[in-house]
């Protein structure tokens, strides 16, 4: 039976990606900063573990409990949508600790182990922001646009190894908690001189032409695990296959 660690399922598309790996008859170790319950399916196949990807000594307890793993998602994360200008430094720096550094410390901690058995597959979940520039999202951008650059060259060392590395840049989904997901509003992002510029904008979030859903996700990222063909990137949802296209 194979084995999926996943980051970030208390919501999203972690949550819905653990149901998926489920589904599809797979141990899922699903890890969250704080553990909610109730929102997995009861199973000796499901686990739940405690994971904040920003503390060293929780990463090395979380993979010592999970045990062999054939499958590592890198899916917790932290939005911000704001002008860049008003985003005190403070937060961005958050932001990286999390969407970043984060990711690159569950990484680094979990290779030794697929590096040993010559086998496994990392799959680090970006965002479409990636594929286009997009207004209000400079420093998220940044933060994911960093992931896109480490696992591009990762996998080039991992390869050697026989463990892959992908990336799944899912689109814009309206359902999830990404707004929710910081500390900080989204009314304190926007200064008045930003406000005839931003309008728009955020009317067009609230009105999009095409938009992702948690099951796009769950669903690319089990192709992406179990690819073989050497593809790195793959859009997840409608709007993000369009602009990957484009």
């Amino acid at each position: 039976m194979n084995t999926v660690l996943i980051t970030g399922c208390s919501s999203g598309y972690g949550l819905e990606t653990a149901r998926y790996f489920h589904a599809q008859g797979w141990n899922v170790i699903a890890t969250m900063r704080t553990p909610r319950e109730g929102i997995l399916p009861p199973s000796a196949r499901m686990h739940v573990l405690p994971l904040d990807v920003t503390r060293p000594e929780s990463i090395a307890d979380a993979l010592e409990m999970a045990g062999p793993i054939d499958v590592l998602v890198n899916n917790a994360g932290i939005g911000v949508v704001g002008a860049f200008e008003a985003t005190p430094m403070a937060h961005i720096r958050k932001v990286f600790e999390t969407n970043t550094f984060g990711v690159m410390a569950v990484c680094q901690a979990a290779i030794p182990m697929f590096r040993a058995r010559k086998s496994g597959v990392i799959v680090n979940v970006t965002s479409s922001v990636t594929l286009a520039p997009m207004p209000l999202a400079a420093a998220y951008t940044a933060s994911k646009q960093a992931i896109e650059g480490f696992t591009g060259s990762l996998a080039h060392e991992l390869a050697y190894f026989g463990v892959r590395a992908k990336l799944v840049e899912p689109g814009y989904a309206p359902t999830t908690r990404f707004s929710q997901n910081t500390e900080v509003r989204l009314e304190d992002l926007i200064p008045e001189s930003y406000a005839g510029f931003a309008e728009p904008i955020l009317e067009g979030f609230a009105t999009p032409a095409l938009v992702t859903k948690e099951q796009d996700v769950a669903e690319t990222i089990w192709r992406a695990a179990l690819d073989l063909t050497g593809q790195l990137r793959f859009p997840a949802g409608p709007d993000a296959v369009a602009l990957a296209a484009a």
